[in-house]
């Protein structure tokens, strides 16, 4: 058991009791809870050498789980090889103001869609103005709904390539830190999200109920023009390389892992949590059970929401003609993708085994034929 299933082990079935929670919310932290145990089933391997037998209990598989990401997150980084190209790479963030933020996690659907859109709208519309580069970009965006401290702060991340192609079919690049300023991207950005708020029909409830009233809610909407909106540029990516090993480390990962959890001890959660306002030192928290499962339970998407969106020359209308035609262009080694079963990836990628027997060091552990 993990540190994370200890804690709903011990406090889930009091949170809920106490605490109104939606019924997928409560399928997703009761399915984590009992990720490889007997309560999810089990089957038998066999040492096809020796005739070690042993029993493994199934994965939850859930995209929210901290056991259950490694092999996904592999898979999905052998397949970006195919994708990415030799030039240099940004890496941008979108985030909203938190006034808004209690509106977002009422309407998480449809707050989630309007930052996908008015982000993804900002970056093209601004690339293929001539101003800055005069080129169809190509970028994925990952969305993140969590701070170090596990509380509510949803922003988007986004990958964008260092140039584009442009309507002669040519590829333009430009030499700056970055070809679109952060403060125009920003008040784009603002300008579109607020727009598309404004036509959506959102929902509001307890704290939110006052926003019901038009006055109030085009108050707060006029505040948010007002207010600077936070858009910011990262150090560049100098090479294909250097762009997929930090996809190893950030595309897949959940609100927060088991290595980061200190102690779980007289119903408290002790966690580790990076102070970014503190010259990114690294600090402990320690938070109630209780609260701590709140935190967790808001990082829950809702079911079938796509967190991860491809634009631009990587999105899926003429994908492959476009990515050859931009690999030749930025003489790019043309990667062949090869599909691999999980345990052969982890075996290439981390070196080890994990089908080896435990027992004689030289079968390995295969599900027999009852056939």
């Amino acid at each position: 058991m993990t540190k994370i299933q200890e804690i709903l082990e011990i406090g889930l079935e009091e949170y809920l009791e106490k605490n109104k929670t939606v019924g997928y919310k409560q399928k997703v932290i009761k399915t984590i809870k009992n990720c490889k145990s007997d309560k999810l089933g089990a089957h038998k391997y066999v040492c096809d050498e020796c005739g070690h037998e042993e029993i493994a209990y199934n994965s939850c598989r859930n995209r929210h789980c901290p056991n259950c990401q490694t092999g996904k997150k592999l898979k999905w980084i052998e397949a970006r090889k195919e994708e990415v190209l030799n030039i240099k790479y940004y890496h941008v963030v979108f985030t909203i103001p938190s006034e808004i933020y209690n509106i977002a996690i009422q309407n998480q659907s449809k707050i989630y869609k309007i930052m996908f859109k008015a982000s993804a709208e900002t970056l093209q519309e601004l690339a293929e103005d001539e101003k800055y580069l005069g080129g169809e970009i190509g970028f994925f965006s990952i969305l993140h709904t969590w701070g170090q401290n596990l509380m509510y702060h949803p922003h988007i991340h986004c990958v964008v390539t260092g140039g584009g192609l442009t309507e002669l079919g040519k590829w333009v690049e430009k030499e700056e830190d970055f070809f679109i300023p952060v403060k125009v991207m920003s008040r784009k950005f603002r300008g579109k999200f607020l727009s598309y708020l404004k036509e959506t029909k959102v929902d509001f409830y307890g704290k939110n109920k006052e926003l019901e009233n038009p006055a109030i809610y085009n108050e707060l909407i006029n505040q948010m023009y007002n207010k600077e909106w936070i858009v910011y540029c990262k150090e560049p990516f100098q090479n294909a390389n250097s762009v997929i090993q930090y996809l190893g480390r950030y595309t897949h990962r959940v609100a927060i892992s088991n290595e980061r959890i200190v102690k779980v001890e007289d119903g408290k959660v002790t966690f580790k949590w990076r102070d970014y306002k503190d010259k990114n030192k690294i600090k402990e928290m320690t938070v109630t059970i209780e609260e701590f499962i709140r935190r967790f339970l808001m990082h829950i998407l809702p079911p079938k929401f796509m967190k991860i969106r491809y634009y631009g020359i990587l999105g899926n209308r003429n994908k492959k003609k476009k990515l050859l035609k931009c690999k030749i262009l930025t003489r790019t080694r043309i990667y062949k993708k090869k599909e691999l079963p999980t345990l052969e990836l982890l075996k290439k990628v981390l070196g080890k085994d994990f089908n080896l027997c435990p027992c004689c060091k030289k079968g390995h552990m295969l599900i027999p034929n009852t056939s």
